[in-house]
């Protein structure tokens, strides 16, 4: 009879037939992607992780690896970025064809890097050496450590190399638990190395040798509740200042349209003007533990919020300082200078002038600039966000500006909140993080939700609260430790004045980044090199 146990199961998918095994891995990829926002499965994500991790211990050779990694990868991002074919949506006739080809392109292209850390870590364990140094990577415990150390370094390089893309990290699955908190001291690179661990040592648990993994899960479980405990509770001084929060809900296909600018324009209008609501009397989720009863203190809109360019704005600033009646509004403005275009951020002070201004420097790749401009400009294609469709210009960089008395914030314009590094960038610590955002460029499912949680995320890493106003949602107030203490629902419009949380002290991540677990990631790899170099040797004797 059939072996039905762990090894039997693991031992059955790996004597399938190359293709079928290559399905398998896509599978299990695709059912890891379940981890992340809005479904929240991240135990799934650990058993799916497991399995995958057994098919590697199996592959005789790095190249086999190779192949199991990039399927893998390729149908855990096919599920995990699925939203990416939304822009693509918002013009079909124009667009609507390549929406395939970018989920599918998109998904192989990451899947290479899934597919390098697979091969990196069977060469490092053993698979450099043919079948037989495949052996004895298994015999030395599966590669588990050369396996973990490899992904993260991955990871890594995903969030830093082309200009960078760490959207859907494995580790993001945990972002939702007590694991968040360990993001203070390693980022997301630490929680990607805690759901590789888990997952290789759930799978060494079951299949041996028991003792070691069973002690690396306890170790995981001991992390998860010391984590929930050294979180801050929640607190928010009474004298907290106020912030409020505007949400047009501007449908992307309508928001340009001349027919309906006009209406979101006067929408956002009405929103700023409207005096202060007692909790009850709030338009959406109030969880904050204080409540305002007075105009607020600063007013923001999202990204994109005015149809008029900088230059041409004068009167509907007068409009929104005359609604604002005296508070200062941050808002997002496009703006032009000669020939370039560029995102931009604007603060009014109390008489509508513009009292700073930032222009956004990490753009979208296709979304608001095209990589070879030109050559894609032959086949009709150009950035989606930009208005005159051959894309933006970057800003100088990361800046910090001034609010009064409400201290400095780092301003981050939409896809800038996705990267820990151009947080750590600011040229001195802010005392909050304020995100401005067009979410409805990623539909109504999974995109803005996975956006959301990575701004809970960088919260966590700075020990610093978060502004976040996004056009069709979700817009939050988020505190010094990634929790969501007042949310605008997506899909509606409203408004919401939220106590603005006080920052902690610069976390061990703010310090340090992630170099030291990149050296860390290296350092492990690079001892499983020698420790399979040294086992492959004969004996002297």
């Amino acid at each position: 009879m059939p072996d039905t146990g762990p090894q039997g199961i693991a031992a059955w998918a790996a004597g399938l037939r190359p293709r079928n095994r290559l399905i398998l891995c896509a599978l299990l990829g695709a059912l890891a992607g379940l981890g992340q926002a809005p479904w929240g499965l991240w135990p799934l994500t650990v058993v799916a992780l497991a399995m995958l991790f057994a098919l590697f211990t199996r592959a005789a050779t790095w190249r086999r690896a190779l192949w199991l990694g990039w399927a893998a990868g390729t149908g855990y991002f096919m599920l995990s970025l699925n939203w990416i074919v939304e822009p693509f949506l918002v013009d079909v006739a124009r667009h609507g064809w390549m929406a395939p080809f970018a989920l599918v392109g998109l998904s192989a292209g990451l899947g290479l890097f899934w597919a390098a850390g697979f091969a990196l870590a069977r060469a490092a364990s053993g698979g450099a050496g043919g079948r037989a140094g495949g052996a004895v990577g298994r015999a030395a415990g599966g590669g588990a450590v050369a396996w973990v150390a490899a992904l993260v370094l991955v990871e890594a390089g995903r969030t830093y190399l082309f200009t960078g893309f760490p959207w859907a990290q494995t580790g993001h699955v945990l972002i939702d638990t007590g694991w968040l908190f360990w993001a203070s001291w390693g980022g997301a690179l630490m929680l990607t190395a805690i759901t590789l661990s888990a997952a290789a040592a759930l799978w060494g648990a079951l299949t041996g040798p028991r003792l070691p993994a069973l002690l690396a899960l306890a170790i995981i479980a001991a992390l998860h509740g010391a984590g929930a405990a050294l979180t801050p509770a929640p607190v928010v001084p009474s004298e907290a200042p106020v912030i409020r929060l505007v949400q047009p809900n501007a449908a992307q296909h309508l928001k340009w349209h001349p027919d309906h600018t006009r209406t979101f324009f006067e929408r956002q209008i009405a929103f700023t003007s409207e005096p202060a609501r007692q909790p009850a009397q709030q338009p959406a989720q109030q969880t904050a533990q204080t409540a305002p009863t007075s105009r607020p203190d600063l007013i923001v809109w999202p990204e994109t919020a005015i149809p008029v360019l900088l230059d041409r704005a004068q009167p509907a600033f007068d409009a929104i300082s005359s609604a604002a009646g005296g508070t200062p509004v941050i808002l997002g403005v496009q703006r032009t200078q000669g020939l370039r275009y560029f995102n931009s951020l604007v603060m009014l002070d109390t008489s509508g002038k513009v009292a700073a201004l930032y222009d956004k420097h990490h753009l979208v790749p296709f979304g608001e600039y095209i990589p070879f401009g030109d050559f894609f400009g032959r086949f009709g294609i150009t950035a989606f966000s930009a208005q005159a469709g051959n894309g933006y210009s970057s800003g100088p960089g990361a800046q910090v500006i001034g609010l009064g008395d409400l201290g400095l914030a780092l301003p981050l314009i939409c896809y800038e909140g996705v990267f820990p590094q151009d947080v750590r960038a600011a040229p001195s610590r802010p005392d909050m993080l304020l995100l401005i955002t067009n979410d409805a460029w990623f539909g109504t499912r999974s995109g803005p939700y996975q956006h959301l949680a990575q701004a809970r995320l960088r919260s966590a890493e700075q020990g610093l609260p978060m502004i976040r106003v996004a056009n069709t949602g979700v817009s939050a107030m988020i505190d010094a430790a990634g929790r969501v203490t007042a949310a605008i629902p997506l899909g509606q419009a409203g408004w919401l004045d939220a106590p603005l949380p006080p920052p902690l002290p610069p976390t061990m991540y703010a310090r340090i980044g992630d170099g030291p677990a990149v050296a860390l990631a290296l350092l492990l790899l690079a001892l499983s090199f020698l420790r399979n170099r040294f086992a492959r040797r004969p004996d002297s004797d």
